[in-house]
């Protein structure tokens, strides 16, 4: 489908027309934001040999990843060394830019270019501390599924983008302490006679994202068959915001996601809306590469400083008003390291 032609299919959905079209073309464009060298010089890359050797827990030890990130350090390692040493110093920085309230840009301002939302922000309090510079930044459009390859190929130092920490992740990537805490939750029109994770999506098509944690839910449930079985998993798609665009386009009938994101669709798109409660406990946090866990370790910190002078303050401006009263999510999550 053309962009020309979708365009004309979600005629009158206004802002979120415009956000719609960003994501059909989310493939191509994603990744083409500018780049410089993302190992600064030869010989000191991101992820490089240094004192610090600590290691995330393995899956087969882990029982609560949220819990398993080092300890807090104010001290620069080789990671950090090599991205201050960097002729274009500045931190990189795989981020959504679809994302209505974490990471995007507002499409009712043409004019606008900056990305904002509460992703955004916590990326500009790490910059600033690590570099002095909360503008020292250098964002990379990354999908949902290319994530993880970002920071293992050292495409980013980071990944801030409503990312779940999870064991099997803990194995592909550090994480930081946990900045968010959410959980799968399903969306869909406000007309749908869905009333939640539970019998009624029999016969439903059932949207998701590639490599998310609501498609390893659905796959999981419905090999145990805690899901019903007459309900339809799609085929997962690349980006979290696809599946919006599928449900307007009647391609799908829900989408389970993070009940934060999905709120925040719901407030963009006026026609449809969360269906029952959270079913999981998620807690977001910053990806990072494994090896030396000195960036790592200075994330904790800086979280540690964010929690109480920031995390509010953002929180407010950006989720508040989608979340309402009484949220699960309305304070940060308590840190507890390894």
């Amino acid at each position: 489908m053309t962009a020309r032609r979708l365009r004309t299919r979600l005629k009158g959905w206004g802002g979120v027309g415009a956000m719609a079209v960003a994501c059909v073309t989310a493939l191509v464009l994603a990744l083409t934001l500018p780049l410089g060298d993302p190992h600064g010089n030869g010989s000191t890359g991101i992820g490089g040999q240094g004192v610090a050797r600590g290691t995330q827990a393995r899956a087969a030890e882990c029982t609560d990843p949220q819990n398993r990130s080092p300890a807090p350090s104010g001290a620069d390692g080789a990671t950090i060394e090599a991205i201050k040493n960097r002729k274009d110093r500045r931190l990189i920085v795989g981020v959504d830019q679809n994302s209505y309230h974490w990471g995007y840009r507002d499409p009712n301002n043409p004019e606008g270019s900056d990305l904002e939302g509460f992703d955004i922000d916590l990326v500009h309090a790490i910059a600033k501390d690590i570099l002095g510079d909360e503008n020292a930044v250098q964002f990379r459009a990354v999908p949902t599924s290319q994530r993880i390859p970002a920071i293992q190929s050292g495409k980013v130092d980071m990944v801030v983008r409503t990312m779940t920490i999870t064991c099997d992740r803990l194995e592909q990537v550090a994480f930081s302490a946990p900045y968010f805490k959410t959980g799968q939750q399903v969306l869909a029109p406000t007309t749908s006679d869905i009333k939640g994770y539970d019998k009624t999506l029999a016969k439903k098509r059932i949207c998701s994202a590639k490599t998310s944690t609501a498609y390893e839910r659905l796959t999981a449930d419905r090999d145990a068959r805690k899901l019903v079985s007459s309900a339809i998993i799609a085929p997962p798609v690349p980006n979290q915001l696809d599946c919006l665009v599928r449900l307007q386009l009647g391609e799908a009938d829900a989408v389970v996601t993070d009940g934060a994101l999905a709120a925040s669709q719901a407030a963009q798109d006026p026609t449809v809306e969360l269906k029952g409660r959270t079913f999981t406990t998620e807690y977001y946090g910053v990806a990072m590469k494994l090896g030396p866990d000195d960036l790592v370790r200075r994330v904790n910190r800086i979280l540690a400083d964010y929690r109480e002078d920031g995390w509010r303050k953002s929180y407010d401006k950006w989720l508040a008003p989608t979340l309402g009263a009484n949220s699960p999510s309305e304070n940060p999550p308590p840190a507890q390291y390894k």
